[in-house]
């Protein structure tokens, strides 16, 4: 048994980790804030299924409060910290750009420190595809470039890989970032397609489709990226013996730091997983085409290579079994 702390634990990814985490035994302790990005009964929602489980504890605060963050990891010595709390979203960065500086740069800061005075074994944090930005060189791997973000969001990702690197080569803290690839599932976020998509269809209103519904998405399910996100944790970071600054490897390092993507490995066009989606609701969507939206990419394809070879884990859930148990729950949760 060990004890994690797992930042986001009200959400979407969150939740899932902290009951499978639980579920084996664990001791978690969850941080949320609970903020209103999106309904907050949904969040409190996911924390009732939490709530009451043995080993679990729940403490409600921002990563940006310093001194809430720092007392934490000092009172409890974290063995693991699980860091998914971030203000979420490629649109609302472009509104809202604030609000990432203070959760995705200020919070993490705050979480390395908290980690590198308490002697926590490895720190896991969230990534996302979005780092890879321009590039066009399918599929993404970690070993290529990453230095042309076309949102703030995305620049926060990236940013905390290299402040991430930067406590790894210090303080030798084990640090592993996963650039998660459009997930979905059960208890999902209500600003992410799917959810949306599956709400105006069922009241009969029309959809927008980005990119005239040519967009190509590794949709990746709930169930995969937590598969995916404990491996990780159970396997803290290491050096690569191999490194070399003559021909450095942008996936690895001589310090203990590594990143992982954790995509499903198979892209798929943004019309058919509409279609899909049609055929689990039983209603054809009226769709709204519209051009590219400001700061999207056109398409994302995960290479997992580095993942399997580590952990011996791939991402295999289809789109037709994952979008069939979301809308299952999505029935249930809301009685429709």
């Amino acid at each position: 048994m060990a004890k994690f702390l797992v930042t986001g634990a009200a959400g979407f990814i969150g939740s899932h980790v902290c009951l499978r985490l639980l579920a084996r035994g664990d001791e978690v302790i969850g941080l949320d804030n609970l903020n209103d990005y999106y309904a907050v009964s949904l969040k409190e929602d996911r924390l009732a299924r939490l709530t009451g489980l043995p080993g679990f504890s729940f403490i409600r605060g921002g990563l940006e409060d310093r001194a809430l963050v720092e007392g934490l990891c000092a009172r409890e010595c974290f063995d693991v910290v699980i860091n998914l709390a971030a203000q979420a979203g490629v649109r609302y960065s472009i509104t809202n750009p604030h609000a990432y500086i203070d959760s995705n740069l200020v919070g993490f800061m705050n979480i390395l420190e908290g980690c590198r005075h308490t002697g926590v074994k490895h720190l896991v944090y969230a990534s996302s595809s979005s780092v890879y930005g321009a590039n066009t060189a399918m599929p993404f791997s970690v070993h290529q470039n990453v230095d042309h973000p076309l949102s703030l969001y995305a620049a926060t990702k990236k940013a905390n890989e290299l402040m991430a690197h930067t406590y790894s080569n210090l303080y030798g803290l084990p640090t592993t970032g996963l650039r998660f690839f459009t997930v979905y599932g059960p208890w999902g976020r209500p600003d992410m397609a799917l959810f949306l998509f599956t709400k105006a269809i069922l009241e009969g209103k029309p959809i927008d489709v980005y990119n005239y519904g040519k967009m190509k998405r590794d949709f990746t399910f709930i169930d995969d990226i937590v598969e995916g996100i404990l491996r990780v944790a159970d396997r803290t970071a290491v050096t690569n013996a191999a490194w070399s600054g003559q021909t450095p490897d942008p996936g690895t390092s001589f310090a203990p730091w590594k990143v992982y993507n954790i995509g499903n490995n198979s892209p798929v066009e943004l019309l058919h997983y509409i279609e899909v989606l049609e055929q689990c609701l039983g209603k054809t969507a009226v769709k709204n085409l519209l051009p590219m939206q400001q700061g999207d990419v056109p398409s994302t394809f995960a290479d997992v290579d580095d993942l399997i070879a580590d952990t011996g884990f791939k991402p295999e859930t289809t789109v037709e079994e994952g979008i069939a148990r979301f809308v299952q729950w999505y029935r249930g949760y809301y009685q429709v």
